[in-house]
């Protein structure tokens, strides 16, 4: 419309042209984000739709293409370096004993000395890829052996191990079952008694101090609960001494090994899936962190790498 108010005929033509002009960029890029939908990986995990050319998800960080294992043909993480459905050691360029970069054409690794394909356990005989034994937990190079050293100098470490002989001890322990068996010990325990007491008279002490026994008898419910108590002692006391992630899965299972108290039933849960693993010698990406759990005596829960 003019200044005079009288429509011209020219600007009408020109306004639907105009409006094509805008309305072409838009289908274009909407067409190119159809193709990009296309063409994108789809996430596995969270279902995000990536680049064509990504390796990981831009959401949850999922590995998009997955590596095969070249021991049994399985498909595997990128980064993973132990294979959970053959439980081979697959990476031929890092040393599984310390980590260290290593020519595939190497049969021993420059940095430890160790050979490449494992070692037999001086105690249990089991062929190991790692530094302590996956069956017994016998450190079996000089760096498990310094880390151990280095471990017991730790005070949570040492409170770990008191708890764990402690628990130990409980486990040896005998409780009186019936009422009967306990009247029993309680008469036992007088006679010792007495007989301590003669014999320090004997020898010529008026007044004896009878020491008390190392174990003292008590119900099947009172030591049930001893126990449970140090469990609960013991897994928080784990839960404090997990694991963080590493750029190393050497360093992760070495710690994690010369950590792990003996006498408990316990399981290696990773935080690459939240697995229960008897170790973390067969969990595939241990570099990701993880703790020790404690199984109970009945437990029926699933250790992955024991399938």
């Amino acid at each position: 419309m003019t200044e005079d108010g009288i429509f011209d005929a020219g600007q009408m033509r020109m306004a639907p042209e105009r409006q094509m002009q805008r309305e072409v960029p838009e289908t274009q890029q909407q067409m190119q984000m159809q193709a990009n939908y296309a063409d994108g990986v789809k996430c596995p995990k969270c279902g995000t739709i990536n680049e064509p050319e990504a390796q990981f998800c831009a959401s949850c960080g999922e590995p998009l293409h997955m590596a095969i294992c070249p021991n049994c043909g399985s498909e595997i993480d990128p980064d993973a370096d132990f294979c959970e459905v053959c439980h081979h050691y697959i990476r031929q360029d890092v040393c599984s004993f310390c980590g260290a970069q290593i020519d595939p054409r190497e049969g021993y690794c420059p940095g430890c000395g160790m050979p490449r394909g494992g070692i037999v356990c001086p105690t249990c005989h089991t062929l190991n890829d790692f530094s302590f034994c996956k069956q017994c937990g016998q450190p079996l190079t000089n760096e498990a052996k310094a880390i151990m050293e280095e471990m017991r100098q730790i005070p949570e470490y040492k409170e770990l191990v008191a708890l764990s002989r402690e628990y130990n001890e409980l486990q040896m322990q005998l409780p009186y079952e019936t009422e009967a068996d306990k009247k029993r010990g309680e008469a036992l325990q007088e006679l010792r008694e007495r007989v301590l007491k003669l014999l320090a008279e004997d020898e010529g002490v008026d007044a004896p101090i009878i020491p008390a026994p190392h174990y003292k008898r008590v119900t099947k419910e009172e030591l049930n609960e001893s126990k449970q108590r140090k469990l609960d002692q013991l897994a928080e006391l784990l839960s404090r001494m997990s694991i963080p992630p590493s750029p190393s899965p050497a360093k992760v299972r070495n710690y994690a090994m010369a950590q792990k108290p003996a006498g408990v039933r316990l399981a290696w849960k990773c935080n690459y899936k939240n697995a229960l693993h008897s170790s973390p010698c067969g969990c595939a990406k241990p570099q990701m962190g993880g703790t020790w759990v404690i199984l109970g005596h009945n437990s029926k829960q699933e250790i992955k790498d024991d399938k």
